[in-house]
């Protein structure tokens, strides 16, 4: 069986993910300026449009490429855009793949929008793609992140050491957690149960 990445919009009830286009600097800038969000991320906050212009062309050329598969986040009553995620480190030979980049504007933490996206892409990733494995990573240092991984179910796998150099050269831990396709069933009710 082949495992071929496709991107499709994936619809849900609080969220709406669309491939990331151009169209969506504007819309990415407005919510993307607050660097308390952006802490942990490679990079900092946008502090301008030609910023936000800048990593868009990025993560479209890192998709032009199939590296990379960006979404973004659209509240589905007001086409209002909430945030970035995507897909990525895909290991086709080994149907794995990463969720990442994930990032959403303050209005918009610690509500549904974030469960509901990882709902919507770990369900792709499992149902459609065929994934026996799908991976997230954080920087050891952002507890909350952590804790809302292993709120939807990912197990604890360990500690990356020295991983990544991120924003001011600061070279960062990075603890890795881990979702199979033998522990999708449980994990999807839990989801599901959390989402109503």
């Amino acid at each position: 069986m082949t495992f071929i990445i496709q991107q499709p919009v994936l619809e849900g009830r609080h969220v709406r993910l669309e491939p990331l286009s151009e169209d969506h600097v504007d819309g990415l800038f407005d919510i993307g300026q607050e660097q308390d969000d952006w802490a942990y991320l490679p990079t900092a906050a946008f502090s301008s449009r030609e910023e936000a212009t800048k990593w868009v062309q990025q993560a479209l050329e890192l998709a032009r490429r199939e590296l990379h598969y960006p979404y973004v986040l659209v509240e589905p009553a007001s086409d209002t855009l909430m945030g970035s995620t995507r897909y990525l480190n895909v290991r086709h030979r080994d149907h794995a793949l990463e969720i990442g980049y994930t990032w959403l504007g303050r209005d918009y933490q610690r509500t549904a929008v974030n469960t509901e996206a990882k709902y919507l892409l770990l369900s792709h990733a499992f149902e459609t793609l065929g994934a026996y494995r799908v991976e997230l990573k954080t920087d050891a240092r952002n507890q909350r992140s952590q804790k809302a991984i292993e709120r939807i179910g990912a197990q604890r796998e360990g500690v990356l050491r020295r991983h990544m150099v991120v924003q001011d050269g600061y070279v960062r831990d990075s603890v890795m957690f881990s979702i199979t396709d033998l522990d999708w069933p449980d994990v999807k009710k839990g989801l599901l149960g959390k989402l109503g």
